[in-house]
């Protein structure tokens, strides 16, 4: 959940540019390298240490430059006179960002138990300073979930922006467009068939349609999922919807919920993984991966982002 408050504490303004002050452990360079591991990526861009991306807020967009200076401080500059009017809509605007990238977690737990343990202590070293960048829009997080379903994750992205691009709401600014992720309100009143010459699968489009008349009728939201109790019940909410089975509820767990013990225990690039780093040929049995899992007891999500940085 966005925290504005947290969110007014934590940044001012200088010139116009918003100063957001970054954790000591904080690292641009191990971050912008998981940001730029798909160049198909349609949500943003990243060039020259500059990402680039498109926010709502409120009603209205805003087209925000982001960058780290060399005291640590990200900067954020408002493009094309997108600048919200007023302050609320500014500290909106900080809180997406300071969500995006984690920027509230305090990872020194996670770090001292990751460097005694004998598969994190390398990924730590190699990406120390990397966050789990989030999907702060919950239908956006599953809908990736669900188009990254049985595929490779390189045709998942080129889903993603065939559905973006064609029913998102986008920025133009030097000659390209930067997209925002399409309304669930949008897509709740489509049908398969508006869908039909995106390259997915007719269930993958059910689904998706079926998500945002959820969403659209306020039975699913964000709001609703963080106030159970636990990470349990959430997941037996999550997967209670067609199309979401433990891997994506798990994995909109970790990026969007936030839920540092989400973990996708069928995901296959965990299991990867975690072959390249033992040398085995065979992959991890789930008895394994369930030991695994009290090792990282309350981090598992971290350690399986720090472990998909290994291959991917």
């Amino acid at each position: 959940m966005i925290d504005i408050q947290k969110a007014n504490d934590c940044w001012h303004e200088v010139n116009g540019n918003i100063i957001i002050k970054l954790p000591e452990d904080f690292n641009l360079k191990a971050n912008l390298g998981y940001l730029e591991r798909n160049k198909n990526e349609c949500m943003f861009e990243v060039e020259n240490g500059i990402i680039t991306k498109a926010v709502a807020v409120g009603g209205t967009l805003a087209l925000v430059q982001i960058h780290v200076n060399d005291r640590n401080q990200m900067i954020v500059q408002f493009l094309k006179d997108t600048r919200p009017g007023n302050p609320a809509e500014c500290a909106a605007v900080v809180s997406y960002i300071r969500e995006w990238f984690d920027l509230d977690r305090d990872l020194k737990s996670f770090y001292e138990m990751a460097k005694s343990d004998p598969l994190l202590k390398n990924p730590v070293q190699e990406f120390y300073g990397l966050r789990v960048i989030g999907v702060p829009d919950l239908f956006e997080a599953l809908c990736w979930g669900v188009l990254g379903q049985q595929i490779n994750l390189a045709f998942a992205y080129t889903l993603k922006r065939q559905f973006v691009e064609k029913f998102g709401d986008s920025i133009e600014y030097n000659g390209k467009n930067y997209w925002l992720f399409p309304s669930y309100d949008q897509i709740a009143q489509l049908t398969p068939a508006d869908l039909a010459d995106i390259k997915m699968t007719l269930k993958k489009s059910e689904y998706i349609i079926g998500i945002a008349q959820l969403m659209a009728s306020g039975e699913l939201s964000k709001e609703k999922l963080l106030q159970m109790e636990n990470l349990k019940e959430v997941e037996k909410s999550l997967i209670k919807i067609r199309g979401i089975g433990p891997w994506t509820a798990n994995y909109v767990m970790m990026r969007c919920l936030r839920f540092t013990s989400a973990y996708p225990i069928d995901d296959v690039g965990l299991h990867n993984a975690i072959k390249h780093l033992t040398g085995s040929g065979k992959k991890p049995t789930k008895e394994e991966l369930l030991k695994l899992s009290q090792r990282w007891a309350n981090w598992q999500a971290y350690a399986t982002f720090y472990l998909w940085r290994v291959l991917y």
